[in-house]
């Protein structure tokens, strides 16, 4: 099935759900799904976006800009996973006890509201990757549209693109508690430290960019174009200072460079 064919049955399949809650953070996918639902069912849509210490407050202010540009109903909610008992000890499954508790308000919301459906923004690509959120998401009967029909993230930013999103070249991201390795506890200090780190280097230029923490070491992940920045001395020393500031001990940029699910590859999955 090609793209077109695939917007067109997305299209069809969320005009016969009637009415949903989509779970909204502002991301790539996220922000494409409630649009075409928007376009589809009007205001019989509604966006929830959880705010949290593992989302930036830039990450925030950019779903509620968009909610806001194209006059999309929008629910904020808090959502604290660090109260999460077992989260903050950052088991494999720490994705799942964060989508288990955001989903259960999602649904809470929908059932009080009147809305039919609960839908998230996972794509087709997301089934090649460890994600055990999606067992909560299947486990509450949540809906996943774009993966339902197949669509890619590359889609999803060509469509995005042909609509006029702003979203459709915007970096991928994924929570802050991502960047520690399992086992190693999560606190709010830590993930400061990580948004600090990371608002640093978007603010110099940088646009794709993970950093990875391990204790005192930062490990940093960028793609080709962030590579050939770090050449220039003076962008390593700049830095260098800031995140020895942050707080990191160690910096290093990881030879691999940037990638989903950098901190999935040391488990074992089979």
């Amino acid at each position: 099935m090609n793209t077109k064919d695939k917007l067109k049955e997305l299209k069809t399949n969320i005009k016969e759900m009637e009415s949903m809650v989509v779970a909204f953070s502002g991301g790539v996918d996220s922000s494409f799904l409630l649009k075409v639902a928007y376009d589809v069912l009007g205001d019989q849509v509604l966006g929830v976006t959880a705010r949290s210490s593992t989302y930036p407050e830039r990450e925030y202010r950019e779903a509620n800009d968009f909610a806001t540009k194209y006059q999309i109903p929008q629910m904020v909610v808090e959502s604290e996973e660090l109260r999460i008992e077992g989260f903050a000890d950052n088991p494999p499954n720490r994705c799942y006890l964060c989508k288990k508790e955001l989903f259960y308000k999602l649904k809470n919301i929908a059932e009080d509201k009147g809305y039919k459906f609960v839908a998230e923004g996972s794509n087709f690509d997301d089934l090649s990757d460890f994600r055990p959120g999606l067992q909560a998401i299947s486990e509450l009967g949540i809906v996943s549209p774009l993966r339902e029909v197949g669509l890619t993230k590359n889609e999803i930013r060509l469509l995005s693109k042909e609509m006029g999103l702003n979203t459709w070249d915007k970096q991928s991201f994924a929570c802050l508690s991502s960047r520690f390795p399992y086992g190693e506890k999560i606190t709010e200090q830590k993930l400061q430290m990580v948004d600090m780190a990371e608002q640093f280097l978007f603010d110099i230029g940088f646009k794709q960019v993970r950093v990875r923490h391990h204790g005192s070491i930062a490990r940093i992940e960028v793609d080709d174009a962030g590579f050939k920045s770090f050449f220039d001395k003076a962008t390593r020393e700049s830095v260098y200072e800031k995140f020895k500031k942050i707080g990191f001990t160690y910096i290093a940029l990881d030879l691999k460079g940037y990638r989903t699910g950098s901190m999935n590859e040391g488990l074992d999955l089979k």
